[in-house]
């Protein structure tokens, strides 16, 4: 189900959400969390870098952090993450900021995403805001919580 959109205001590099789940760890796979985001029908798979404090079913807000394979301008197309359910693989959308102390681009693709932009051949420093780029995700995308 959609849920109506929050209209309270956030800075533009945090994320909201609706806390779904957190995934234990097991043998073979990390704990995990999953994010219900408002007004869409993502269910992002993250690496909690804490245990959320958040109970399930609660609004969570905080930061995606991933790892950018290569990013690519591209000319047209929408704001998404691919999968819709799972884990971030493939993200397009807009440029909001760099930082080039630690080679961030952060981009809208109907949530913010903290990308490090791990080609050596590449530097945040190399994007503009407003520029449309896309990227495959590294394995290992992370949601770190901020206090409500």
């Amino acid at each position: 189900m959609i849920t109506p959109a929050p209209t309270s205001k956030l800075a533009s590099h945090l994320a909201r959400g609706i806390l779904d789940s957190v995934i234990a760890e097991s043998a073979t796979k990390p704990a995990y969390l999953v994010l219900d985001i408002p007004d869409t029908s993502y269910k992002l798979y993250l690496r909690p870098t804490i245990a959320p404090q958040t109970l399930v079913g609660k609004r969570i807000v905080g930061t995606i952090h991933a790892k950018a394979r290569r990013v690519d301008t591209v000319g047209s197309g929408g704001r998404y993450v691919e999968p819709v359910e799972g884990r971030p693989r493939r993200v397009q959308g807009s440029v909001i900021a760099t930082d080039e102390s630690t080679n961030t681009i952060t981009v809208n693709a109907g949530v913010p995403i903290i990308c490090t932009v791990t080609d050596e051949r590449q530097k945040a420093k190399q994007f503009q805001r407003g520029q449309f780029v896309s990227f495959d995700v590294l394995d290992g995308a992370t949601f770190t919580a901020e206090p409500l």
